[in-house]
C-alpha cells in the first residue's frame, strides 16, 4: 500500500466520521431536543444551529464519497460481496443527503421560500432515519471486505455477482428499504430505539443472507 492510497484511506475515514456523527447527531439529539424545546429556542436554533451542523453534514457526505470512489479504483481493494452492498448503501445514504434531506430541510427551516414545510420536514425525516438505519450494515460491509468475517480470510469472500442468489437478495432487501425512504413510511424506525434495533437487525440478516446462502 503506497503513501497515496493510505492518505485517501485516512481521509475517507476521517470525512466519514464527520458525516455519520452530524447523522447521529440529528437523529439521537437534535430532533429529541426540537420535539421539546419553546417556539423561540426551536427558532433560534432552527436559524443558527442546524444550517452550520447540515453544511459540515453534506459535505463530510460528499468528501466520504469521493475519497470511497477513488479508493474503490484502487487494486488494494477487495472486490468481493461485502465492499459492494457497502459501497451500495453508502453511494444510497449519500444521494439521500444531496437530493432528498438537505434539499427538504432547506425548506423546512425557511433557508429557502416557498414549499411546505410540513410536507418537507417529515421528507427528510424518512430519508435521514433510513441513513440511520443502513449506517451499521454499511460499516460491516466496509470493514467485512477487508477483514474477514465470520473465521473467513478476506482474500477468500465471493466476489458480487447477479448469479449468487444471497447477494441478490441482499440488493434486493437494501432496494425496497429505500424505495420506502422515497415513497413510503416510518414504521418501525420512527423512534430513536427503534432505528438502532432495526439497523442492527438489518446487520445481521443483509449479511447473514451473503454468508450462508
Amino acid at each position: 500500500m503506497n503513501f497515496l492510497d493510505f492518505l485517501f484511506r485516512w481521509g475517507h475515514v476521517l470525512f466519514g466520521v464527520t458525516w455519520i456523527g452530524l447523522l447521529y447527531y440529528f437523529n439521537f439529539i437534535q430532533g429529541a431536543y426540537f420535539a421539546e424545546a419553546t417556539a423561540d429556542a426551536k427558532a433560534d436554533a432552527s436559524k443558527k444551529l442546524a444550517p452550520r451542523a447540515l453544511f459540515w453534514f453534506r459535505w463530510g457526505a460528499m468528501g466520504t464519497f469521493v475519497t470511497g470512489v477513488v479508493l474503490l479504483m484502487s487494486p488494494h481493494v477487495p472486490w468481493n460481496q461485502y465492499i459492494t452492498l457497502g459501497a451500495l448503501m453508502g453511494t444510497i445514504m449519500f444521494l439521500n443527503v444531496w437530493l432528498i434531506i438537505w434539499p427538504n430541510q432547506k425548506i423546512a427551516l425557511g433557508l429557502v421560500e416557498g414549499g411546505d414545510a410540513s410536507v418537507a420536514g417529515p421528507k427528510a425525516l424518512l430519508a435521514s432515519r433510513t441513513n440511520t438505519l443502513f449506517s451499521a450494515p454499511m460499516l460491516f460491509g466496509m470493514l467485512g471486505s477487508k477483514h474477514g468475517v465470520f473465521g473467513s480470510d478476506p482474500g477468500g469472500l465471493q466476489a458480487a455477482s447477479l448469479g449468487d442468489f444471497g447477494f441478490v437478495i441482499a440488493v434486493l432487501i437494501i432496494l425496497a428499504l429505500e424505495a420506502n425512504a422515497l415513497f413510503g413510511k416510518l414504521g418501525p424506525i420512527a423512534s430513536v430505539k427503534g432505528v438502532i434495533h432495526m439497523s442492527l437487525a438489518l446487520t445481521a440478516v443483509v449479511f447473514g443472507i451473503v454468508h450462508f446462502m
